[in-house]
């Protein structure tokens, strides 16, 4: 079963949470050491607002990303120590997400999870993705 790298995988689940507490954290800073002109005010509000947004997309899109290992007869989703494994008959949606390369994965009575993909892609952008060749093809979407 082949799975993405760990590195990769903790990097892009934990960006958006670990910019959004910097970006946060230049806010307050500024908050706290300036002087409370009108520029100095936007310019908090502007990194407070990009702080919240990074927050919100981690919550609400990152928190689904899980960690999937793939096969030719099986699925396995890997939660911490526990593993389940599907066969690909319950398997009703597949879908690549182009621009940031990963997939959309939505299981027969499950909520939808996302994944990165366990080869490396290397055209710009994800746009040109070839799909693997262990995927049957009655999956694809």
């Amino acid at each position: 079963m082949k799975e993405a790298n760990l590195v990769k995988f903790y990097f892009v689940r934990y960006f958006f949470l670990a910019f959004g507490l910097l970006q946060g954290m230049a806010a307050t800073s500024m908050l706290m050491q300036f002087q409370a002109s009108p520029k100095n005010r936007f310019a908090f509000f502007v990194f407070f607002t990009l702080a919240l947004i990074l927050f919100s997309a981690h919550f609400f899109f990152f928190s689904k990303l899980k960690r999937v290992a793939l096969s030719k007869k099986k699925i396995a989703i890997i939660y911490g120590h526990r593993t389940k494994q599907f066969d690909w008959n319950q398997v009703k949606e597949l879908k690549l997400i182009p621009y940031v390369s990963m997939y959309s994965l939505k299981l027969k009575g499950k909520n939808k999870i996302y994944f990165l993909p366990a080869h490396d892609s290397s055209a710009i952008f994800g746009m040109f993705h070839a799909e693997p060749e262990f995927i049957p093809k009655k999956v694809k979407a």
